[in-house]
């Protein structure tokens, strides 16, 4: 596992500023691909602990983060606005730890569509990369979470399990993607929502890790 850096950033919220741990890594290709975790799981699962340990052996520098209900010990996500507020002060801080880097803003399902959220909102970042788009609740495609999708300009990168039950039926998916203005999708085939693959059991650690060279090719600089 490679040695990051610990430490803590603070996130401004209606009730006041709160502290969220975060841990980077440093690379040398001068890309930051900062990474947030899904809802039921902080910045220390082993999916995005394997991911970043490969993304910092291809050369880039990682930032994860928790959002704050993680750090208060709740388990369901607060508001979207909290979210969104924390992927702005995870931005800022990693360009005060790199003020030239290119930065990607990468997310597990909701730390994905959270960030997605808040680009569309005005964050500035140089592209996205969703880890299993949730598209809409399983069973439920008529509550779609695409409708500010198509007013995002910089590169969105969908890395997607064909199987994933969030993103089905897949030609409404398809029909999604054709709305974004720049956008292509990347298959892990028989993939689920984690990119399990039935039949082929491997730790969560070890399927983080193989999504890094998918990333990799779409944004090296």
């Amino acid at each position: 596992m490679t040695a990051g850096e610990r430490f803590s950033f603070e996130v401004a919220l209606p009730a006041g500023a709160v502290a969220v741990s975060a841990e980077r890594t440093t690379g040398t290709n001068g890309a930051t691909i900062l990474l947030a975790h899904g809802a039921g799981a902080g910045m220390d699962h082993p999916f995005l602990e394997g991911l970043a340990d490969a993304l910092t052996a291809l050369g880039f520098s990682t930032l994860r983060f928790n959002f704050p209900y993680v750090e208060q010990g709740r388990r369901m996500p607060g508001p979207a606005t909290h979210a969104i507020a924390t992927w702005r002060a995870a931005v800022d801080t990693a360009r005060r730890h790199d003020p030239d880097a290119i930065l990607w803003a990468a997310g597990k399902s909701y730390g994905g569509r959270m960030a997605s959220m808040a680009v569309a909102e005005g964050l500035q970042v140089d592209g996205l990369v969703y880890l299993g788009y949730p598209l809409h609740p399983p069973g439920t495609p008529e509550k779609l979470r695409a409708e500010h999708l198509p007013a995002i300009s910089v590169p969105q990168l969908f890395i997607e399990g064909s199987n994933d039950p969030f993103i089905q039926p897949l030609d409404q998916f398809d029909s999604v993607l054709a709305a974004c203005q720049d956008a292509r999708v990347v298959w892990i085939d028989g993939g689920g929502h984690s990119f399990e693959v039935k039949g082929r059991k491997r730790p969560a650690s070890d399927i983080g890790a193989s999504l890094a060279p998918l990333i990799a090719e779409t944004i090296a600089p």
